[in-house]
């Protein structure tokens, strides 16, 4: 039984809490957080007991260590549980600093730590099989990936002032995605951006709808369009072009259910927040690291997917602000 210390028990804390509790390979063993009540009633919840992040980083009866707390913390915490032998699954990002990243992951190199980071996307089951088919071959050599990523409803300004940005935040999920499908690095980013949603995100300095075009040395080009605006719902699709035909995973609904009459055809709306539409996708990540620690497998993605994602992301803020392609190292 593999036995993990869960830091942090906000909305994604209690998500992944649950999913380990629910394991038969995993169990929770000890939970912290900076609000008492909420470790409390999260331990009581899955059957584990409530401990200080270091006491939960050194304790012996503990294999793994689940980071879901503020990115600001993420690389520290990676560090000291890496130090400590851990194995460890931490929520995107490392870090807002690719610097601090690179500093970070030397640690983990260092200790041959075991990591993954928490991108999700990759393990929905419609484009983990959309991912399946591509790379065996169902639509011969890819040529453009394109990926559409739509909020509901923008998020405070206040919470934009420390998210890192729209590109940081939002996008870098789908940079993530975009390098998994593809398959090689991107080394050409070309950003735009505007604040069409919500002027108070535009003083504070971000975008609220932005598009991305990336292109590989071989010539592959991905396109990501993001915004924080979707009035039907939390809007998430994928579509892939080959030299065979094309692969696509469109958005899922509430139901399946259709109505037919003389208006036309109606269906049931999209799934309206993130922890609905990828709650699959979630356990789906926990279950893998848990399988993978019980095989011996390193995890994936683990803490390079995580540097190049921040690259991109780093890259595209940068050709937003400048109006021009940015290379990336």
């Amino acid at each position: 039984m593999i036995r993990f210390g869960v830091l942090g028990a906000g909305r994604i804390g209690k998500v992944h809490a649950r999913t380990i509790a629910a394991s038969k390979q995993a169990t929770v063993a000890y939970l912290a957080d900076a609000m008492p009540e909420a470790a409390a009633s999260l331990a009581a919840e899955v059957g584990a007991m409530v401990a200080s992040v270091e006491d939960i980083i050194k304790a012996k009866d503990v294999d793994a260590v689940l980071i879901a707390t503020p990115t600001g913390t993420h690389a520290d915490l990676i560090e000291a549980a890496s130090n400590a032998g851990k194995a460890i699954l931490c929520e995107k990002p490392v870090s807002l600093s690719v610097e601090r990243i690179l500093a970070c992951l030397k640690v983990v190199e260092k200790n041959k730590s075991n990591l993954m980071i928490g991108f999700n996307r990759r393990f929905d089951p419609n484009f983990a099989a959309l991912a399946h088919r591509l790379h065996a071959g169902a639509i011969g050599n890819l040529e453009l990936a394109t990926i559409i990523s739509r909020d509901p409803a923008p998020p405070p300004a206040d919470y934009v002032k420390g998210s890192g940005g729209l590109f940081r935040d939002m996008m870098i999920h789908d940079f993530d995605l975009a390098r998994f499908l593809v398959g090689e690095e991107f080394v050409t980013v070309h950003a735009l951006g505007s604040a069409l949603v919500d002027e108070a995100i535009g003083a504070a300095g971000d975008v609220d709808t932005a598009a991305v075009h990336m292109q590989t040395a071989s010539g592959k080009i991905a396109v990501i369009t993001n915004s924080r605006r979707a009035t039907y719902g939390y809007d998430q699709r994928i579509e892939v072009h080959g030299s065979k035909g094309m692969l696509r995973a469109g958005n899922v609904h509430n139901t399946t259910v259709e109505l037919a009459n003389a208006d036309g055809f109606q269906g049931d709306p999209v799934l309206n927040f993130f922890t609905e539409r990828y709650g699959q996708a979630y356990a789906n990540e926990v279950l893998a690291f848990i399988d993978g620690m019980a095989k011996g497998v390193s995890a994936r993605p683990n803490g390079h997917d995580g540097l190049q994602a921040q690259k991109l992301a780093d890259a595209a803020t940068e050709s937003w602000s400048s109006g021009k392609p940015v290379k990336v190292g």
